[in-house]
């Protein structure tokens, strides 16, 4: 019988085992990959909203066959929480045998894995989609995935200057300034959106924005755009005629974005048809699908979240733990 006690990481532990890396990008890479190959399963989103503090709550999850484990993530999400010196996110992951069920341990991260494997996720899409000599950045938001996201991009294409705009100027200043000297390139500070995305080759849009912070009219041949803020039905960053406009149309999860992304909305506004067919990024990692084959396309990516993700990264922190426990022992 194992009677083995579950281990138990904080946040401080993994954020000393798991940084934004080369390593963790590859890790949802392959989490992706998998996701078009395998037999993964993947149940939809538990959600849980609480709209009078702002609130909401996702559960997700997602088996990977070969994996030792799987993970289940609660993700509370309250928007109104910096107002009182709280960070908006928060949460656990609990990563349980794949074999027998057993509980192998409590990631206590409070969002942290969250905001790492989501920053990588937008690290792939560019890495895939935006043309391979983008230089110039736009963020819009100013908040710690905003910043995480310039971060990620910086490990898969060169830029070499960014723009960042926020509804709080002044949030969006500070931001500018701090990454300007973390990242050692020029990071500017733009007061309306448009500014910010004219000539950018790469726009991540990173709020929990209820109606469109993109217009479609301010798309330009050869753009990408990576949409990370639609993950629940009533947001919407992307203008719908946006979807229709871009030339390329790519989901995490075809089935997650027709119900909760940027996609949902096109198709609630007559811009897309429900039933049609579009590329996940997975199924262009794999092969399956070909992505950008032209420096004039427009290509958009709506990456909602899935539980792969989270089941993929919970396995990453959870192996370095005891790598790193492997390594203290022989060191005795």
């Amino acid at each position: 019988m194992n009677t083995a006690k579950p281990q138990i990481l904080t946040e401080h532990q993994l954020r000393g085992l798991v940084r934004l890396d080369v390593d963790i990008v590859h890790c949802v890479e392959e989490a992706f990959r998998t996701l078009a190959t395998g037999k993964v399963v993947m149940p939809p989103i538990l959600r849980l909203d609480i709209p009078e503090h702002r609130g909401e709550v996702d559960v997700k999850t997602a088996y990977i066959p070969g994996l030792d484990g799987f993970a289940i993530k609660i993700s509370p999400g309250f928007f109104g929480n910096p107002a009182i010196g709280l960070a908006s996110t928060n949460g656990l992951m609990v990563l349980l045998s794949s074999t027998t069920g057993v509980v192998q341990a409590l990631l206590l991260d409070n969002g942290y894995l969250t905001d790492l494997r989501t920053a990588a996720a937008g690290a792939v899409a560019a890495k895939y989609l935006a043309r391979e000599d983008a230089s110039i950045a736009a963020i819009l938001g100013a908040g710690v995935q905003a910043r995480l996201q310039l971060r990620a991009l910086l490990l898969v294409r060169p830029i070499r200057s960014a723009r960042i705009w926020a509804r709080a100027g002044a949030k969006a200043s500070l931001a500018a300034r701090e990454l300007s000297d973390e990242l050692e390139i020029p990071v500017m500070a733009c007061p309306t959106q448009e500014q910010a995305v004219a000539g950018a080759d790469v726009i991540v849009t990173t709020t929990p924005a209820d109606r469109p912070i993109f217009s479609s009219r301010w798309l330009a041949p050869g753009q990408h755009i990576t949409a990370m803020g639609s993950d629940a039905e009533h947001k919407n960053e992307i203008e719908p005629q946006a979807i229709a406009d871009a030339d390329i149309y790519v989901a995490d999860s075809l089935a997650q974005t027709r119900r909760l992304g940027e996609l949902h909305h096109a198709i609630k506004a007559g811009f897309a048809d429900e039933n049609k067919h579009f590329a996940e990024l997975g199924q262009i990692i794999a092969g399956k699908v070909r992505g950008r084959t032209s420096a004039d396309q427009i290509t958009i990516a709506d990456l909602t979240g899935t539980g792969i993700q989270d089941t993929a990264v919970a396995n990453f922190a959870f192996t370095r733990s005891r790598q790193l426990t492997e390594r203290t022992a022989n060191k005795r």
